[in-house]
C-alpha cells in the first residue's frame, strides 16, 4: 500500500477510536434494573392509588420531582402547568436523548378489585367524578422514574445527556383548555435546553407480557374532535311540518358520516374511523326542539386524505341541514397528530429493543392502531419512536382483556422491569452511537 494511503488509513482508525464510546454491558444494566424493581412496583401502586386528572397532577409531579432531585438531576417543574423535566448530564460530552412518560389519569370508576385500587375523585366539567389510572400512566411514570435511577447510577460512564420528560394531560386538553400537555410543554421549552436529537416513549397496552411492538412511519392515528350544532325551529311533535326537525336531520347526518367513510375511503390503504359519539337534543317526548348538538372523533393516517374528508363532511352536513331547512355549525379540533415513527431511528432501535426483550418478543411491523397519542407533537419536533409494551395480566387472553380506558384495565407488574430496561437501553445505546 502506498505510504500516503497508509497514513490516511491510520488517521481514519485513530479518528474512529477517538469517536468510539465504550459500551455499557447489558449485564450491568439488568442488575441495576433488578435492584430498582421493588421501588418501581411501589411507585406504581402509590400512583395508582392516588390518580390525578390532566393538569391537576400536583401530587404526582411532586413525587417525580423529589425523586429526580434525590438522584442529583437538574429539575424543572411547572413546565406545561404540572410537567416535570429532569436533566442527567453524563461524565463526558456527547449526544442528547429524551425519554417521555405521561402522568394523567381518567374520569373512570375503577373496577379492578386491586388492593391498591383508586377511590379518588376529581373535578371534570364542573362535576365531581371518580378518577382512576385506567390507561396505565401510573406504570409509565414508575418505569421512567426507575430508568432515571438506573441511568443516574452510571452517570460517569455516559457520554452525553438524558432528558426525562414527565408530561401532564396526555388524554387531551381538559374542557376549556386550548392545548394538551405535550403541546404546552413544547411551548414552554421542554425540548429547548438542552435540545434532544431523538426522543423515545412507550405505552402499556393489551398484549402478551414481555412483548414490544411498533411500526415505522404512521403508527397511531391522528385524532380530531368534531362538533356539529344544528339550528332548526321548535314545534309540536304532532305537527313536524310546522317546524324544522333537527332530530330527523341529526339522524341523517349520522348516516351520512358513516357512509362517507364506508363508501369513499379505501380501508386497506389508509385506515379511517369517523364516529359520532354524542347527540344531545330535546327535553320532552312530544316537542321537536330547535337545537341539536353532536360530537365525535375522526381518526386518520394520511394528512391530505384527512383534510379532504373534513372538507367533504362539512359540505355534506350543510347539505343535509339545508334539505330540512336547518342551519349547521361545523367545527374541528385536533387532539393529537399522527404518531409518525422516524424510519431510520426505528430501524436502529429494533436491535436495541431486541436486546432488552429478546428477538422473539419484538415485532417491528405491527398493524397501525386507531387510538391516538400526543407524543406525536414531541416527535414532530425531534425524530422519535413510540412503541407499545404488552401488559395483559398473566392467564388472560390479550384479545379478550379489558382495553385501555376500561374500568377493569390493569397492568401485569411483571412487565415493569422490561419497561425500565427498554428506556435505559434506548438512551444508553443512543448515546453510544459514534
Amino acid at each position: 500500500m502506498p505510504l500516503r494511503l497508509l497514513a490516511l488509513s491510520a488517521t481514519a482508525l485513530a479518528f474512529s477510536a477517538a469517536g468510539a464510546v465504550a459500551q455499557v454491558p447489558l449485564e450491568r444494566i439488568e442488575a441495576a434494573v433488578e435492584t430498582a424493581t421493588p421501588r418501581v412496583v411501589e411507585w406504581r401502586r402509590d400512583l395508582h392509588r392516588n390518580p390525578e386528572l390532566g393538569f391537576a397532577e400536583t401530587r404526582t409531579a411532586g413525587v417525580v420531582a423529589d425523586h429526580l432531585r434525590s438522584l442529583g438531576l437538574e429539575v424543572r417543574t411547572e413546565v406545561g402547568r404540572t410537567g416535570v423535566i429532569g436533566v442527567l448530564r453524563g461524565g463526558r460530552p456527547g449526544r442528547t436523548v429524551a425519554l417521555r412518560a405521561d402522568m394523567d389519569a381518567l374520569p373512570v370508576l375503577e373496577a379492578t378489585g386491586l388492593p391498591f385500587a383508586s377511590t379518588a375523585t376529581g373535578t371534570y366539567m364542573g362535576e365531581t367524578v371518580p378518577v382512576a389510572h385506567a390507561c396505565g400512566h401510573d406504570a409509565h411514570v414508575a418505569m421512567l422514574m426507575g430508568a432515571a435511577e438506573v441511568l443516574a447510577g452510571m452517570k460517569d460512564d455516559l457520554a452525553g445527556t438524558v432528558v426525562f420528560i414527565f408530561q401532564p394531560a396526555e388524554e387531551g386538553a381538559p374542557p376549556g383548555e386550548p392545548k394538551g400537555g405535550a403541546a404546552l410543554m413544547i411551548e414552554e421549552g421542554a425540548l429547548a435546553d438542552p435540545r434532544p436529537e431523538a426522543i423515545f416513549g412507550l405505552h402499556v397496552v393489551p398484549g402478551r407480557p414481555g412483548t414490544v411492538f411498533w411500526r415505522p412511519q404512521g403508527f397511531m392515528a391522528a385524532s380530531d374532535r368534531i362538533d356539529v350544532v344544528l339550528n332548526g325551529r321548535q314545534t309540536h311533535g304532532a305537527w313536524p311540518w310546522k317546524g324544522v326537525d333537527v332530530i330527523a336531520a341529526s339522524a341523517q347526518i349520522v348516516q351520512t358520516i358513516n357512509n362517507l367513510t364506508a363508501r369513499t375511503i379505501d380501508p386497506t390503504t389508509t385506515p379511517t374511523v369517523f364516529t359520532i359519539a354524542t347527540l344531545d337534543a330535546g327535553v320532552r317526548y312530544n316537542i321537536i326542539p330547535d337545537r341539536a348538538t353532536m360530537s365525535g372523533t375522526l381518526r386518520t393516517f394520511d394528512i391530505a386524505q384527512r383534510d379532504d374528508l373534513v372538507r367533504r363532511a362539512e359540505i355534506a352536513i350543510d347539505n343535509v341541514a339545508e334539505t330540512y331547512g336547518a342551519t349547521a355549525e361545523f367545527a374541528v379540533r385536533q387532539n393529537a397528530a399522527l404518531v409518525f415513527n422516524d424510519e431510520e431511528l426505528s430501524a436502529w432501535l429494533e436491535p436495541v429493543l431486541a436486546e432488552a426483550a429478546g428477538a422473539d418478543n419484538v415485532n417491528a411491523a405491527t398493524p397501525p392502531t386507531t387510538v391516538a397519542e400526543d407524543f406525536s407533537y414531541l416527535s414532530q419536533e425531534v425524530p422519535g419512536v413510540f412503541y407499545h409494551l404488552g401488559g395483559t395480566p398473566t392467564g388472560i387472553d390479550p384479545a379478550n382483556a379489558p382495553p385501555n380506558h376500561s374500568p377493569a384495565f390493569d397492568v401485569d407488574e411483571s412487565v415493569l422491569p422490561l419497561g425500565v430496561k427498554t428506556h435505559v437501553l434506548s438512551a444508553v445505546r443512543f448515546l453510544e452511537r459514534p
